[in-house]
């Protein structure tokens, strides 16, 4: 490639006709005297909000979207803790089952029965362990004052023996789980001393 410095064509290269006066410069509009006329104030003014409107959609975009991904990032953990809380919570009966057949085996009192009780035992403690394991803990009943966010009163009777809101027997076993009642205590509550 060659320096040129005048105006002289190479050859082989198209000619190219410098601009003529009155012609239009690239965006069509020319002045008077055959310069290229300045784009109109109100046109750069248009321009400009668009600019600024399609500027402030894409912020807007971004600030919703990171919104977005900061909201899934909180929730992912709730969301796993309600997925193990629904498990648990078809998986309490299949517990509640086993602590009734022990009940029924033990309660048979036969002596050949005693391997069946063990076994049964052994799937019991595995399977209680596994929800210990996931946080899942029993909700404490017996004796204690019915509360009526963790317990559930399927019967009310007088005891002379108890104050009055008192647990007084559960019937069937209530857990949570990190604060969460999974399945409230059903129980019987003492009405308070005497009969009425």
């Amino acid at each position: 490639m060659t320096d040129r410095t005048d105006d002289t064509v190479a050859p082989g290269e198209p000619e190219v006709p410098a601009p003529e006066a009155g012609t239009p410069g690239p965006d069509g509009v020319t002045g008077p005297d055959g310069a290229d006329a300045p784009v109109a104030d109100d046109d750069m003014a248009r321009i400009a909000a668009e600019r600024d409107e399609y500027l402030d959609q894409l912020q807007r975009t971004r600030a919703d979207f990171d919104n977005f991904r900061k909201r899934v990032e909180r929730e992912r953990p709730l969301l796993a803790e309600a997925g193990v809380r629904d498990l648990v919570a078809e998986l309490l009966p299949v517990l509640d089952n086993l602590e009734r057949a022990l009940e029924a085996l033990v309660a048979a009192g036969d002596e050949g029965a005693a391997g069946i009780v063990a076994g049964v035992d052994m799937v019991k403690q595995q399977l209680g362990g596994l929800l210990a394991g996931r946080g899942v803990e029993e909700i404490p009943a017996q004796g204690e004052a019915f509360d009526p966010t963790i317990h559930e009163a399927v019967q009310s009777l007088p005891s002379p023996d108890h104050p009055e809101g008192t647990v007084v027997a559960v019937v069937e076993r209530g857990y949570r789980m990190s604060d969460a009642v999974i399945r409230p205590a059903r129980v019987v509550v003492s009405q308070g001393g005497g009969t009425s």
